[in-house]
């Protein structure tokens, strides 16, 4: 018998709420573990009062926007899909909340941890990290499962469900901006003053702006990244439904249900990679277990528990980014073989399959294209190390050209991968419409496995954290070179996570495009239409005008900063030689003000460019607008995010030794060049992401009410 639609989605929500058991226990054994001496809890306690703060005062900010959002949705559509907007936005900050929550109280464990090994500290930050990746697809399998069950009754119920995405896409814009900011803010200012100017090393707790750039570290590389993909994964999911359904099939309920089971197997398969990093630690009584229960799934375990004990004994950094490369693997292959159950059981085309094995290839091409490009063992990063020889204008220049080659790779995957499922979905069912629908399954496929490769991202920032931690609490030097090694680690991690995040964004995107023309009832698309070219440049330049305002509310926010550094060098006593104590709360309150402040503008202008575009130009203008801010977001967040994380572990390469080392002239220079990249990395690029896909789901929301525009020919 075949699984209908609604089948698939108790599935979803079943396997939601097992997440949700995961993530409990999970949190209770981080928790558990032992936070360090006085000095490291009341750093911890510092980070975590600047951290909640922050997004409390950030959230009742996002909370008037969907407040107003909520109230012009039910005016001039539907309370239903209103309803859904709030859902979204809550389940979205939930989630956030949650990952920071974690993340700030993993620093002073982890830093604790690495204490007694290597393997020990990865195990406690990972785990920090994974409870972030259950928490978000778990939060949105409920939310769009209980939505659904909600109004089924309703023909118009998936249009209602929308507005899940654009509650959730409104929250990580903000989410990320706001963050962005903050960190990048502190980030720099910490920098320009503390390691170019007063040649003091990173971390070290003369510098005022220190714990703002910890507190950054978790508000915007956490809570901001779990929103990004928390959207991105519920709009995936929105988008591959909307377009089954408007196929018209016979079988419509499976085409619906489908990207909804394939999500619920994807936690199996996340939490069996996760498994794989954190598994318990060796114990002998499981040789007899193994034994004397003959259990395929006993011995399963109990090989799994092998391989984690084994990584563990005199673990190095290679040993343990292998581990978490077979993690994502693991988790790959597992999925393979449930969705292709999946997709048998729901009565589906095998191509449908295929689309979604597409997805999970490109994706995973994708992100070690982006490791190829960032990684300061690769000759792209090797050269910007070079560069710096010549000063920080050459630097800067070989980062520029670093950004703008690898943008290749990842935009002939993604069209590659765009036209082969577009090929698979029209020979499964005779039309385009069917291969824009595998294009979203591909989508789909690709965050399959969020819950692990979440984690492996939202790791590195607590990392980091527990680095800092090392050094203003004097550990001994070995627990502070396991840090900076488990931070080097998350570098690369967090890189491939953003080109991760910027690939399943082009593909999520293009589904919430064709999802958008076929709610607005657009024929066909003339590129030479009238308002449709006016729509394409418009949209192109949207990317760009985003990108100088979130750079330039960082360069406002880290000039404040940088005078604030100096003025406390300047007038406190003693606290360039130690004796005397820096004021952090005033550069966590400078953060926290410019940040809340400086996101409003680009925030507003991403839900309100695509309605005015829609009444003024039309419905096909839109399309265009949609089509040209993919296209050169796209592009443009790969570039930034790539030439920002070549510049850094450039700087890292250097501090390794080579080149002089730390405190040389091309040390400075690559300061610098970290320094420009920091925004970009960490700001403007990843947010183009949301920028795209926010976006999309407006017009997607707001569909029906557009026409021929005030403008029409």
């Amino acid at each position: 018998m075949l699984l209908s639609s609604s089948a698939s989605i108790v599935i979803a929500f079943l396997m939601g709420i097992a997440g949700v058991g995961f993530v409990v226990w999970q949190l209770q054994r981080v928790m558990a573990y032992d936070q360090g001496n006085d000095v490291m809890r009341e750093i911890g306690k510092a980070i975590q009062d600047g951290a909640s703060a922050f997004l409390a005062r950030e959230y009742r900010v996002i909370a008037i926007f969907v407040a107003i959002v909520a109230t012009i949705i039910t005016i001039f559509l539907q309370w239903q899909t209103a309803f859904s907007f709030i859902a979204g936005a809550i389940a979205s900050a939930g989630a956030g909340y949650l990952g920071m929550y974690v993340a700030v109280r993993s620093n002073t464990r982890t830093a604790a941890a690495a204490s007694r090994g290597l393997h020990e500290g990865l195990r406690v930050a990972f785990g920090s990290g994974a409870i972030m990746g259950m928490s978000v697809v778990s939060f949105s399998l409920i939310g769009m499962s209980l939505l659904y069950f909600f109004f089924n009754s309703d023909p118009n119920y998936l249009s209602y469900i929308t507005g899940f995405g654009f509650g959730a896409s409104s929250i990580a814009l903000f989410a990320r901006v706001g963050g962005g900011i903050y960190t990048k803010a502190a980030d720099v200012g910490a920098d320009l003053v503390g390691k170019v100017e007063k040649g003091i090393p990173e971390d070290d707790p003369r510098n005022p702006a220190v714990i703002a750039d910890n507190v950054g570290d978790n508000v915007g590389d956490v809570a901001g990244m779990g929103a990004d993909l928390f959207e991105s994964y519920s709009g995936s999911i929105i988008a591959a439904a909307t377009l089954g359904a408007a196929l018209g099939k016979a079988n419509t309920a499976a085409f619906i249900g489908l990207p909804f089971l394939i999500a619920a197997v994807g936690v199996v398969s996340s939490l069996f990679g996760i498994y794989m990093v954190i598994g318990k630690e060796r114990d002998e009584s499981d040789v007899a277990r193994a034994i004397a229960n003959n259990s395929l799934l006993t011995k399963t375990i109990y090989f799994l528990n092998q391989y984690v004990a084994k990584v563990n004994e005199n673990a190095s950094l290679e040993d343990l980014l292998t581990a978490l490369r077979r993690s994502v693997w693991g988790a790959s292959v597992v999925i393979l073989g449930l969705s292709l159950f999946a997709v048998l059981l729901s009565g589906m085309h095998f191509n449908y399959w295929l689309a979604i094995v597409v997805g999970l290839i490109a994706g995973n091409a994708i992100a070690y294209a982006t490791e190829y490009f960032t990684a300061y063992t690769e000759k792209p990063t090797l050269a910007i190390a070079k560069a710096t020889q010549t000063g920080a204008a050459t630097t800067i220049i070989q980062g520029f050209a670093v950004g703008m080659m690898s943008t290749a790779l990842p935009v002939l995957i993604t069209a590659f991968a765009i036209l082969l499922s577009i090929w698979l979905g029209f020979k499964a069912d005779g039309s385009l419409a069917a291969g824009l629908y595998a294009v979203a399954l591909a989508g789909v496929g690709m965050l399959s496995t969020l819950g692990v490769t979440l984690a492996t991202d939202a790791y590195g920032p607590v990392a980091d954290n527990a680095g800092g931690i090392a050094e203003m609490s004097k550990l001994p030097k070995e627990v502070r070179h396991r840090t900076d090694a488990l931070d080097s680690l998350g570098n690369t991690t967090a890189a491939t996570g953003k080109g991760f995040a910027i690939g399943s964004a082009a593909l999520t995107a293009l589904g919430l495009i064709a999802a958008y023309v076929s709610a607005a009832k657009i024929g066909n698309l003339d590129l030479l239409g009238p308002t449709m070219l006016p729509g394409l440049l418009i949209g192109a330049m949207m990317p760009y005008l985003f990108s100088a305002l979130t750079m330039m509310a960082v360069g406002k926010a880290a000039h404040e900063i940088v005078l604030e550094v100096r003025r406390q060098f300047h007038e406190i006593p003693g606290l360039m030689d130690g004796t005397g104590k820096p004021d952090y709360k005033a550069c966590v309150g400078i953060s926290t003000e410019s940040a809340l402040k400086e996101m409003i503008i680009p925030g507003t202008l991403a839900v309100v460019a695509p309605i005015i575009v829609g009444h003024v130009l039309g419905k096909e203008a839109l399309a265009g607008l949609l089509v040209g801010t993919l296209i050169s977001g796209f592009l443009l967040a790969v570039m930034m995010a790539n030439s920002g994380g070549a510049w850094d572990n450039a700087k890292k390469f250097i501090e390794t030794g080579e080149y002089g080392g730390k405190g040389s002239e091309p040390h400075k220079a690559a300061v610098v060049g970290d320094t420009v990249g920091d925004p970009f990395k960490d700001t403007s690029g990843p947010a183009l992401n949301i920028l795209i896909k926010l976006m999309t789901i407006v017009s997607l929301v707001f569909a029906g009410s557009f026409g021929t525009g005030w403008l029409h020919f």
